[in-house]
């Protein structure tokens, strides 16, 4: 695969050229600036981002990641007019956060490719801890046809300041409301500022070995985050009467998260020889222990379901939490189905407007336990969930571990065994 390197260009045909972003590390946005040759937008639509999705009828438009894949813009040059010279592609902080700088951005990969032809990637050059964005290409036209040319040049405003400097008008934040006397205000301008507050996801998938972030308020005391374990009991008649399966939260708050040795969070780890990664008995709420919402955990179990439907864990405080991993267990009293088979899956809703679904992929039998996904709070600007899908061992009760530093380890923690009564 054809690699640019910074300020190198390459030639375009005549097709859709698709701009690929993907980051190792916080997450980064990708927006596109429609530019005319003096250097500047010609009016705020020009701004393609997650809020303003298209341009131009559809020739530029945005993509948003989904279950865990790469965020997008597509760019059809032959569907551009004559005024629109080029095309920017940027790269961002998130505008909600304004200490986030690209100090905890790795491996920023750039992949273009044209339809029918080769892709071709770019590897910006490292950011210092004072840059919010990156330009990190742009499409341009040469004579009659198009150019890609790698930029890789950081920027210390971010979005806002970026796009203002292109000519776009950015909303600023409502002020403080005044306690004397209102003015009444002048009349609303015809020109309407680009809003760059993040939205809500909506209802997201995941992928196998996928992950999402949503966007939270840590401050915020009324913030509750609700997880759900759901299952029908499978179209099997019989499962469908029993299936008793268990929600369980296994749990690091903030003040214990621990760096690890370079390992992502959610990854499966095994016993080392020391033994250090074993036996680590972690906070756990499940059906003998309910939690509480009103002291720590702040994480607390509606209740023991013993037919299929739902049980749901309410998580609040974000701001005390660390690492939260979803488990189910399936009681001896099932048989061998596995978790898939019952229908089982997990779902986490912000109540704002985010709904993420955790599936099964696997038909796994003689498994008891199984780590659906790991709810990561540790990022600065909300929470991270992970697909995670690793089961025990066959016929084993040992419940997962999860570590400090977010990993987890299978068939490592206590045994309990759960009897239908």
């Amino acid at each position: 695969m054809p690699e640019l390197l910074k300020g190198g260009n390459t030639g375009l045909g005549t097709g859709a050229v698709t701009v690929e972003l993907r980051v190792a590390g916080e997450a980064v946005d990708l927006s596109a600036l429609l530019v005319g040759a003096d250097g500047r937008v010609r009016s705020d639509g020009d701004l393609v981002f997650y809020n303003q999705p298209l341009a131009e009828g559809g020739a530029v438009r945005h993509v948003a990641a989904d279950g865990g894949g790469a965020e997008r813009v597509v760019v059809d040059p032959g569907g551009l007019p004559d005024d629109v010279d080029r095309v920017v592609l940027v790269g961002s902080c998130d505008p909600d956060d304004t200490a986030r700088t690209f100090r905890g951005v790795k491996e920023v990969t750039v992949r273009a490719q044209q339809d029918g032809g080769e892709p071709v990637v770019f590897h910006p050059p490292a950011l210092t801890d004072g840059e919010r964005a990156v330009l990190l290409m742009e499409l341009y036209r040469r004579g009659e046809g198009w150019k890609l040319r790698a930029i890789g040049q950081g920027y210390a405003e971010g979005l806002a300041g970026l796009a203002t400097d292109f000519g776009i008008e950015v909303a600023e934040p409502e002020p403080e409301p005044e306690t004397r006397a209102p003015v009444p205000a002048p009349p609303a301008p015809a020109r309407r500022p680009a809003d760059l507050t993040k939205p809500p996801l909506g209802k997201v998938s995941l992928d196998k070995g996928g992950q999402v972030s949503i966007s939270l308020d840590k401050q915020d005391r009324a913030l509750v985050v609700t997880v759900s374990l759901e299952w029908d009991g499978g179209s099997d008649q019989r499962r469908r009467r029993g299936a008793d399966l268990d929600l369980y939260a296994l749990f690091v708050p903030a003040s214990q998260v621990r760096p690890g040795g370079g390992q992502a969070p959610g990854t499966i780890v095994k016993k080392d020889r020391s033994g250090a990664k074993g036996g680590e008995e972690p906070g756990v709420v499940y059906y003998k222990n309910l939690g509480s919402l009103q002291q720590p955990p702040y994480i607390q179990l509606d209740g023991d379901s013993r037919a299929p439907g739902r049980e749901t864990i309410r998580v609040a405080r974000p701001d005390e939490q660390g690492y939260v991993l979803l488990c189910a267990y399936s009681a001896v009293s099932n048989g061998f189905g596995s978790f898939k088979s019952f229908g089982a899956r997990v779902v986490v809703d912000d109540g704002r407007g985010s709904q993420v679904t955790v599936p099964l992929y696997e038909n796994t039998s003689t498994r008891f336990w199984v780590a659906i996904a790991l709810v990561d709070f540790t990022v600065p600007d909300g929470a991270a969930v992970h697909q995670i899908e690793a089961y025990s061992n066959r016929m084993t009760e040992r419940r997962p571990v999860l570590h400090p530093d977010g990993t987890i380890q299978m068939n490592a923690g206590p045994v309990e065994f759960k009897r239908r009564a």
